[in-house]
C-alpha cells in the first residue's frame, strides 16, 4: 500500500490515511463499526452480503464500503435511520431460511449472524414462504455441514481457492436454490478445516468435535503448534483437564497465520488426552526383562546411579545426550546444559536430520517472515513441498501470486502442486539439487549443473537473468535435501542478488515445529549427529538419554544398535520404536501441558502454554532433566519456573539477548530471534567442494513427472496423528461412506483391511 497520505471525513471527523486503502478497513480502524459478512481481508470480493453499507457524499446511492477505494476528500457517513434501515432489510434476507437452532448449533455463542442479529434486536421477519431445507450431512471425516444455516457469504469457496488452491468446495444451484458443496458429494482435498473456520455461522462445522461442548464452557489458552516449522498460533479450548478443541479463531489470537490452520494442527490434538499415553515411569531392571511401574522418585534415583556409573567406568563422552526438535526452547537448552556442563560429553545431538548450522554460520541476510512472502516480489522455491510439509508457507506463496502478482520460480525434481501457480518450474534430476544451488552461485559451472540437472545451460542462463530483473523483495526458499556447502552458499546469496531498493530475505524449510530452536539451543552442535551417534551405540557411547524418540528414517537398520547399549533412558509421551529399547521411561507432558517457547522457520520466538495440567503423571522435559541434575548433586537453580530457564538462555544464547516472557505476549507482533549476520565470506572453497561433489552425482537419476497426490505427506500415520481416528480414514484414501448423514467412523471399520480395500478399489 502507498506511503502517500489522503484526507478523509468519517461521520464528520477528519482523518489522514494511506492512499489506496480499502474504505471498510479505514472504517474500522477509526473505530467505526461497520457490519459484513462476505468480506474478508486479503481476499476477493464478493460484495455479496450487503451488509457494509455507507452513504458517500456526491454518490447517488448507499455504497458497500468493501468495495471502495479512499480518495482525496472523501466524505462518509457509517451510522443513520437511511443505512440502518437498509442493512436490517439486508438482515431478513440472510435469515429468510435459516433456522431458529441456536440452542443446538455449535457456533452458538461464537456466530457473527447470532451476535449481529442480537446486537440489532427487533428484527422483522416478514417471509412467509416455505423455507428451503437440506439435511445435514458429513462432507469429509474432518468437515460436517448443515445447508440450511448459509447465507452464501461464500468466504468458504475463496479460501479453498485462493489460500489452499483447491477448488474442493463451490457454490451450486442458482438463485434461492444455491447450495455450498463439494464435487460428487464428497470433500478430496487436505481437508485443513479452514472453510470452517471463516464460515461466520453454523454451516461448515468440525466433525471431531461436534457437540461436545459449549464455546462458552471452554478455556481458551493461546499456544503455538506443535507440528510444522511454520509456527501457526492457535487457541486451545479446553473444558476442566481435557483439551477438546484448536482453533485459530482471531477473536481469540491473531498471530501469523491469521485464521490458517492445516489439517495436522487443527485436528491433530487427540493425542493429548489419549488413553495410550505412558501414565507412569517405568523401569526395566534387567535386559530383556519388562519395563516395571515405578515412582518418579524410584526412576530419577535410578537413572542418576546408572549414568554416574557410566561417566566412572567409561568417561564422560560414553554418554550421549540428544534432544529433540519437537521439545520447547527451554527443554534443549537444559539438556544441552546438563551435557556440557555436568556430565561434561561432547556428544550431545538433536534428532533432527536437518543440520542447519552450516546456513546459520555463513547467514548474510535476514530470515524472510511469512508477510515477507505474501508481499514477496519474486519467490525461488529450492526443493521441498510446502503445501505438504510446510503449509502456511505455501499458502503465502500462493497469495503472493494469485492476489500480490508475485513471481514465482520452482527449482524441484517433482512436479508439486505448487508448480501451478509457478511462472517458471525447473524440473531436474532426483538428487541434483546441490547443481542448482552451483548453478545460481557460480555461472561458470552452468554447463556442469545443466548436465547434472538434466536441464539445458540456456534454461539457467534465463533463471539468472529473470532473478536479476525482478522487481520487490527476493525470497529465496530451500528445504533439507542439500548438503552442508550448498547451505552455506546459499547463505550467503544475498550478497550476490541483493541491491538499492531490493531486499533478499532467506526462509528455510526444516520440517518440525522447533527446529530452528533446537539449532539455537546449540543441542544440535554436538560432536556427533544421531545416526553416528546409533552407529557409535554399545562401542564408544555406552549410555543415552533422549528427549522424544529416533527418527524412523534415523532408527531403521539401526534397531540392533539400540540393544548394545548398557543404558537407555527415553522421555516420551507414547511407547516407540525406542522405548521398545529402554531401560527406562519417563513421561513427558506434552505441548499443551507446559510453558515455554518455540522459534519457527521466521525465526519468531513464540510463546506455548500450558492449557491444562499434565496428565498422569507426566512432566515437563525440562523438569525431568532438571530433577536427574539434581539428583546428581547439581542445582541448575530454575526453581520449577519455566521463565527461569528463558531468562538463562536470554543471557547466554545472543540471538535470544534482552528477551523475556513480557516481551512475547503479544501474537500479533512476533518477536524475531536476533540471528547474527556474517559478513560476505570468500566462499572460493566451499564452491570448489561443491564443485566436486556435483561432479559425482550421476547423470542417470530420472525426473518424477507425476504431481503427488494431495495428502501424501499430511495424512500420514504419526506417533501423534495416529491418535486422531479420523486420520487414519484419510491415509486410506479417504474412502466415502454409504451415507454422508452419519459420520464415516461408525461405519467403516478402521484396521489394516481398510488401506488394502482402498487402494484395491483405487480410491
Amino acid at each position: 500500500m502507498s506511503t502517500d497520505l489522503i484526507k478523509v471525513t468519517i461521520n464528520a471527523k477528519d482523518f489522514q490515511v494511506s492512499k489506496g486503502a480499502r474504505l471498510i478497513d479505514v472504517c474500522r480502524e477509526k473505530g467505526f463499526e461497520i457490519p459484513s459478512f462476505c468480506y474478508y481481508a486479503d481476499l476477493a470480493l464478493q460484495a455479496s452480503c450487503r451488509m457494509c453499507l455507507v452513504r458517500i457524499e456526491k454518490m447517488p446511492k448507499l455504497q458497500t464500503s468493501c468495495t471502495i477505494i479512499c480518495t482525496d476528500g472523501m466524505v462518509i457517513t457509517t451510522q443513520s435511520e437511511e443505512i440502518e434501515k437498509a442493512q436490517r432489510g439486508m438482515m431478513e434476507f440472510l435469515l429468510a431460511n435459516h433456522p431458529l437452532d441456536c440452542p443446538v448449533c455449535d457456533r452458538g455463542g461464537e456466530c457473527e449472524l447470532q451476535e449481529m442479529a442480537f446486537s440489532w434486536g427487533n428484527l422483522e421477519e416478514r417471509f412467509t414462504e416455505k423455507k428451503n431445507y437440506h439435511p445435514e450431512k458429513y462432507l469429509s471425516p474432518m468437515v460436517a455441514n448443515d445447508p440450511q444455516r448459509c447465507i452464501l457469504c461464500k468466504r468458504c469457496t475463496r479460501v479453498c481457492d485462493e489460500w489452499m488452491g483447491e477448488d474442493a468446495i463451490e457454490a451450486g444451484g442458482r438463485g434461492a436454490n444455491t447450495v455450498i458443496g463439494t464435487y460428487g458429494g464428497w470433500l478430496d482435498c487436505s481437508q485443513c478445516g479452514n472453510c470452517i473456520e471463516v464460515c461466520p455461522t453454523g454451516t461448515l462445522l468440525d466433525a471431531t468435535y461436534r457437540h461436545q461442548a459449549r464455546p462458552w464452557e471452554l478455556t481458551q489458552t493461546i499456544s503455538t503448534c506443535t507440528y510444522c516449522s511454520d509456527g501457526c498460533q492457535m487457541s486451545l479450548g479446553s473444558r476442566g483437564d481435557e483439551l477438546l478443541r484448536i482453533v485459530a479463531r482471531d477473536r481469540y489470537v491473531n498471530g501469523l497465520n491469521g485464521e490458517f490452520l492445516c489439517i495436522k494442527g487443527r485436528f491433530g490434538h487427540n493425542f493429548v488426552n489419549h488413553e495410550e499415553r505412558i501414565r507412569t515411569p517405568l523401569i526395566r531392571y534387567k535386559k530383556g526383562g519388562k519395563l516395571i511401574p515405578a515412582t518418579w522418585d524410584e526412576a530419577i534415583r535410578h537413572v542418576a546411579q546408572k549414568l554416574d556409573a557410566t561417566a566412572d567406568t567409561h568417561g564422560p563422552n560414553a554418554i550421549g545426550v540428544v534432544g529433540s526438535p519437537r521439545v520447547t526452547n527451554e527443554s534443549n537448552y537444559v539438556l544441552y546444559k546438563f551435557a556440557s556442563e555436568l556430565v561434561g560429553t561432547e556428544n550431545y545431538t538433536g534428532t533432527d536430520a536437518f543440520n542447519l548450522k552450516p546456513f546459520f554460520d555463513n547467514l548474510g541476510g535476514s530470515l524472510a517472515t511469512h508477510n515477507d512472502i505474501r508481499h514477496a516480489g519474486t519467490i525461488v522455491l529450492i526443493g521441498g513441498e510446502p503445501e505438504e510439509l510446510q503449509p502456511l508457507t505455501a499458502k503465502q506463496v500462493r497469495q503472493a501470486v494469485r492476489n500480490g502478482g508475485a513471481k514465482l520460480t520452482v527449482i524441484n525434481s517433482v512436479p508439486i502442486r505448487l508448480t501451478e501457480q509457478a511462472s517458471r518450474f525447473v524440473h531436474i534430476r532426483s538428487g541434483s539439487l546441490d547443481a542448482a544451488v552451483l548453478a545460481l552461485q557460480t555461472p561458470s559451472q552452468d554447463a556442469l549443473a545443466a548436465r547434472k540437472m538434466g536441464v539445458e545451460s540456456s534454461d539457467l542462463t534465463a533463471l539468472r537473468q529473470s532473478l536479476t530483473e525482478s522487481q520487490g523483495d527476493l525470497v529465496i526458499m530451500f528445504s533439507a535435501e542439500l548438503g552442508a556447502e550448498a547451505l552455506a552458499v546459499i547463505a550467503q546469496l544475498p550478497y550476490l542478488w541483493a541491491r538499492d531498493g531490493r531486499r533478499v530475505l532467506l526462509h528455510p524449510l526444516p520440517l518440525f515445529n522447533n527446529s530452528v530452536g533446537a539449532h539455537d539451543m546449540q543441542i544440535m552442535n554436538g560432536a556427533l549427529s544421531a545416526t553416528q551417534m546409533l552407529d557409535a551405540a554399545g562401542e564408544s557411547i555406552r549410555a543415552l538419554y533422549l528427549a522424544g524418540s529416533f527418527l524412523k528414517e534415523q532408527l531403521r537398520g539401526r534397531e540392533e544398535s539400540l540393544a548394545k547399549l548398557d543404558f537407555l533412558v527415553v522421555q516420551e509421551l507414547f511407547e516407540t520404536d525406542t522405548t521398545a529399547f529402554a531401560d527406562v521411561v519417563l513421561p513427558a507432558a506434552s505441548f499443551a501441558e507446559v510453558d515455554g517457547t518455540f522459534t519457527n522457520n521466521d525465526g519468531f520466538v513464540q510463546r506455548v502454554r500450558q492449557s491444562i495440567a499434565p496428565v498422569h503423571s507426566s512432566r515437563a522435559d525440562w523438569i525431568i532433566t532438571a530433577q536427574i541434575a539434581n539428583e546428581l548433586g547439581v542445582d541448575f537453580g530454575f526453581q520449577m519456573s519455566a521463565s527461569a530457564v528463558f531468562r538463562e538462555i536470554a543471557e547466554r544464547i545472543p540471538a535470544y539477548s534482552e528477551l523475556r516472557y513480557p516481551l512475547l505476549k503479544d501474537e500479533t507482533h512476533p518477536v524475531q530471534a536476533k540471528h547474527p549476520v556474517a559478513e560476505r565470506r570468500d566462499l572460493s572453497a566451499t564452491v570448489n567442494t561443491l564443485t566436486s561433489q556435483v561432479e559425482a552425482l550421476p547423470e542417470t537419476a530420472e525426473k518424477t513427472l507425476l504431481t503427488p497426490r494431495v495428502g501424501h505427506e499430511l495424512f500420514k500415520i504419526g506417533a501423534l496423528t495416529g491418535k486422531t481416528e479420523q486420520f487414519h480414514l484419510l491415509a486410506a484414501g479417504n474412502p466415502r461412506p454409504e451415507t454422508v448423514s452419519i459420520s464415516p467412523l461408525y461405519q467403516i471399520t478402521i484396521d489394516d483391511s481398510l488401506r488394502a480395500e482402498a487402494l484395491a478399489s483405487g480410491d
